[in-house]
């Protein structure tokens, strides 16, 4: 059985929290939960290297962390994860919630301890820039896919075929077995951690982190089909004018924006 480590940070305000688990995501911790001030975050006890974490996260002053053993996670997750209602556009919910009746597309997942169950702020800005495009007959890539909510709503909404990737074996098990539960039948899950060679495609999602978008992005750019279209989050508003520039200079143009939380999603359109 493999084991964790959780980190206990407290946090002098809401938008601390938020630059934590900002930087805290871009060193491989899975998951996180916030109560109020406080910050609980899980990593592998195989990946934690303290070095790097105080090396790397500049608001950690002090931390209490401790090894907890794998358990039932998912009964865990089940306990406390509520339906996620994005506008009327769509809903995400596990299995034993009620049907979302007045939603355009529903989702249904199993949470686990994967990113990507809409209540993260950066998912639910996601699922808002997706609405304001087509995906029928496209083909998409969800680089990153965590649960794969982002690729089984792409499905949903027309996409002809989705290559949905990750680097990390629980995030795939996951997605697959949530890919299987909405019934998808054109969504072709692969465990990888570059895009390099990948055939291009109309649409690009990429919910993840600043430092794998900004070594990505010329390699995103190569990708997507001049004209079409690349949605991007997982970094903070503090980022906003880094980011922009940095696909400006390859060769996108900026759609739109939406902000949760402090977060930022940003629809890019390839010039």
């Amino acid at each position: 059985m493999e084991n964790f480590i959780q980190l206990e940070i407290d946090c002098e305000s809401i938008e601390a929290v938020e630059i934590m688990i900002a930087d805290l995501s871009e060193l491989d911790y899975y998951a996180f939960e916030q109560i109020e001030n406080t910050l609980l975050a899980f990593i592998k006890e195989d990946d934690f290297d303290e070095e790097k974490l105080t090396k790397n996260v500049p608001l950690l002053t002090a931390y209490k962390y401790s090894i907890i053993a794998d358990r039932n996670w998912n009964q865990e997750w089940e306990r406390d994860f509520k339906p996620i209602l994005v506008n009327n556009f769509a809903g995400i919910r596990a299995a034993f919630h009620e049907p979302m009746k007045h939603v355009t597309y529903e989702v249904i997942i199993t949470p686990k301890m994967s990113f990507g169950t809409g209540h993260h702020a950066t998912t639910f800005l996601m699922i808002l820039l997706m609405e304001k495009i087509t995906f029928t007959n496209k083909t998409v890539l969800d680089f990153g896919t965590g649960t794969g909510v982002l690729a089984i709503l792409a499905e949903k909404m027309g996409a002809a075929s989705v290559l949905a990737i990750d680097y990390d074996e629980w995030s795939i098990n996951n997605a697959l077995e949530n890919i299987e539960k909405n019934k998808c039948k054109n969504i072709i899950v692969e465990k990888r951690d570059n895009i390099k060679g990948l055939p291009g495609v109309d649409i690009i999602l990429a919910n993840i982190n600043l430092n794998v978008l900004e070594n990505n992005a010329k390699e995103l750019s190569v990708l997507v089909i001049k004209g079409s279209f690349l949605i991007i989050s997982g970094f903070l508003v503090r980022d906003e004018s880094a980011i922009i520039s940095t696909f400006v200079k390859n060769g996108f143009g900026k759609n739109e924006m939406f902000e949760k939380e402090g977060w930022i999603a940003l629809l890019l359109k390839k010039l």
